[in-house]
């Protein structure tokens, strides 16, 4: 929660429509951020608020995932998801520093910082794209009729990339939410760009591929944006991003 005392816990084929609408994905984003958040702890608003503002930013897919473990605290997380926390752990084993925390940003699937700081997010961002293979794979997203057709290319940086998964997750651009207990009590919160829904769309070992996903498949009560993303590893693993797209809904 707060830097001077982060608390820490270790521990798809549909049918096209006869009119399609298509929407292309913003092109060639430099990274992808995770934030690990909480309706729960105090130190995240500030943290939630510059998820708003990078997610303006197109160059940058920003994300939120609400975890579940300070649900203790007194207020249950109405967006909490046991996976996102699952997720932060798996990070933090690969990364094999078990800094697990909130809020915690993990840029481009590598780097972690406190969600808080812009500074060292924007510093994060440069560090980890200059590694090999981080967001070199062009994925492109489009919405025709009642599916989402996505196209990852073919690697480019040799036979060190060859293997990782590709996900899709579904999205509230803007979820704001009152906050009745615990450490936020009284506290009205705007959540940008919670992943609401997450689907492994297939695996990836280098070479071009193409995949459709049903809308039905991702859609829920709120839900009006997506986000495909490659990344080396497996759930279990997760590794750098390689490429991403986002595309709104509606």
């Amino acid at each position: 929660m707060a830097y001077s005392s982060i608390s820490r816990w270790s521990g798809a084929l549909g049918v096209c429509a006869v009119i399609a609408i298509v929407r292309p994905a913003h092109a060639d984003p430099r990274a992808v951020i995770e934030l690990f958040t909480s309706q729960g702890c105090s130190s995240c608003p500030p943290a939630d608020k510059i998820i708003g503002e990078l997610a303006k930013d197109p160059a940058v897919i920003a994300l939120s995932m609400p975890i579940d473990y300070w649900d203790y605290l007194g207020w249950k997380d109405t967006l909490a998801d046991a996976r996102f926390s699952a997720r932060q752990k798996a990070y933090s084993q690969v990364r094999g520093d078990r800094e697990v925390y909130t809020p915690q940003v993990v840029v481009n699937g590598s780097a972690h910082v406190v969600g808080s700081d812009r500074a060292a997010i924007e510093s994060a961002i440069g560090a980890t794209e200059k590694a090999d293979g981080v967001m070199s794979v062009p994925v492109t997203m489009t919405l025709s009729g009642k599916q989402i057709n996505v196209s990852v290319a073919a690697s480019t940086t040799g036979p060190a990339v060859m293997h990782g998964e590709v996900w899709i997750c579904a999205i509230s651009k803007a979820v704001p939410i009152s906050i009745g207990r615990g450490e936020n009590r009284g506290r009205e919160v705007t959540y940008h760009n919670v992943v609401r829904n997450l689907l492994k769309v297939g695996d990836w070992n280098g070479s071009s591929g193409n995949w459709t996903v049903p809308l039905e498949n991702i859609s829920r009560e709120g839900v009006d944006a997506a986000v495909v993303y490659v990344q080396d590893g497996n759930r279990e693993k997760p590794g750098p991003m390689l490429g991403a797209a986002f595309t709104s809904l509606n």
